[in-house]
């Protein structure tokens, strides 16, 4: 563990490049050290020599032999007369620096050399250590300022992320955790407005059941003794309260559906029985309207879905090709499966969609200003489709005005 955050802190940028620093300012102060060595070394030989030179001169001009002069320049061997006379001298190991002038010279000029050499590399960390510090606070400053952002809501701006290393993995944590608050910002703002929105379509839809209801109300209680308008209005007014009930179920389920509150129980189930249980409500209404509901396919067929809910998209389909269809119609149901999909058909001859509606039919309370005399409250189709989409599914529609309209319910064949 230990070796990964080393090895996470070297890939850092600016952790990187300060240790590259160091070690460049290392094997930099290493070289200076050794030239400045060697130079010491040639310095102290030179002024090594010149001390011979004059020491020898110094001998010669007092008459001492030659031969005795070279044999005391290569002599090795150290006295206690020899060490007693320097002494006597004032040249001894205690000897003022002044008796030495050579040695005097190379300690003067190997000082400056050291002292100026130590104070460069000084200057030079500090330069870089500075520059690092520097570069890690104006990195600390941008955070600093984009976290605030984030504070006050605004995403627009982001942590660097584009470099390796401990901070930048801190970075890409906190970019995540920025990422989720903002989906989940985004989803409480859609969850408001979809909830004002639903409470404004809800309350406007109810005005026209709800003056109707008053209106029906104030006639029945201005003639009470009139027993057929108050048979009349009563069942107007229970018309209004089934529309009233139809349109709040409707609208609760789709809200549900919306939402994601509910979940679809797949099963596999025969297509022809969800079909029959589709339709087991409309049979009647067809009768009466002198039109028929025709199913044709293989009733063997199978299907993965939520049979009730499913049920209630076909229905709602169906429903809606009943009410634009004319005396005589025919709204018919047929399915088929491919090695992809699995289609059922919905099909009707009745007064078809005008194409400047179609793109809107699934949208809560649309109604076409050419169906304005036609039943429903324009939910059916929305419900029908949020249904479909909730399984995975695609609906679609195709018309053409006069001849009547098709819709496709296409489900992923389970493989």
């Amino acid at each position: 563990m230990e070796r990964g955050v080393y090895m996470s802190l070297y890939q850092d940028r600016q952790i990187k490049g300060f240790l590259l620093f160091l070690t460049l300012f290392a094997l930099l102060f290493v070289g200076t050290a050794t030239v400045l060595t060697i130079y010491q070394v040639n310095d102290a030989e030179v002024l090594w020599l010149k001390h011979d030179e004059a020491v020898s001169s110094s001998l010669l001009e007092q008459g001492v032999p030659k031969e005795v002069v070279a044999v005391a320049f290569t002599n090795t061997d150290i006295s206690d007369d020899g060490r007693s006379l320097l002494a006597a001298a004032g040249l001894g190991k205690q000897s003022e620096s002044s008796m030495r002038p050579y040695f005097n010279q190379f300690q003067r000029s190997a000082f400056c050399a050291m002292l100026c050499t130590v104070l460069f590399f000084l200057f030079v960390l500090a330069i870089g250590i500075f520059i690092f510090f520097w570069k890690r606070k104006r990195l600390y400053q941008q955070v600093d300022r984009i976290l605030l952002n984030y504070i006050n809501g605004d995403y627009s701006c982001h942590l660097p992320q584009n470099y390796e290393g401990a901070i930048y993995q801190v970075f890409s944590s906190i970019e995540q955790l920025a990422t989720m608050l903002q989906s989940k910002n985004e989803t409480e703002r859609k969850a408001k407005e979809f909830l004002k929105d639903t409470i404004s379509d809800i309350s406007h839809q109810l005005k026209t059941p709800l003056a109707a209801l008053t209106m029906y109300q104030e006639i029945i209680e201005s003639e009470p003794e009139n027993a057929e308008t108050v048979k009349q209005f009563a069942a107007k007014m229970g018309i209004s309260l089934k529309r009233m009930e139809q349109l709040i179920l409707s609208m609760l389920k789709i809200t549900r559906l919306d939402t994601g509150n509910i979940i679809f129980e797949k099963k596999s189930c025969r297509v022809s029985e969800l079909i029959a249980h589709s339709v087991n409500d409309l049979t009647t209404r067809a009768k009466s309207e002198s039109k028929q509901i025709q199913i044709d396919g293989d009733g063997e067929q199978q299907l993965i879905c939520d049979m009730e809910w499913t049920g209630e998209a076909i229905g709602n389909i169906v429903k809606n090709a009943l009410d634009h269809t004319q005396a005589g119609g025919i709204v018919r149901i047929t399915w088929e499966r491919t090695p992809a999909m699995f289609r059922i058909f919905i099909s009707d001859n009745g007064n078809g969609i005008v194409p400047e509606d179609i793109y809107h039919i699934f949208k809560r309370f649309y109604r076409s200003k050419h169906s304005l005399d036609t039943q429903g409250i324009g939910l059916g189709l929305p419900l029908a489709k949020s249904i479909i989409e909730g399984q995975n599914g695609v609906i679609s529609v195709q018309s053409e005005v006069g001849k009547g309209t098709l819709f496709t319910l296409s489900f992923l064949t389970d493989l």
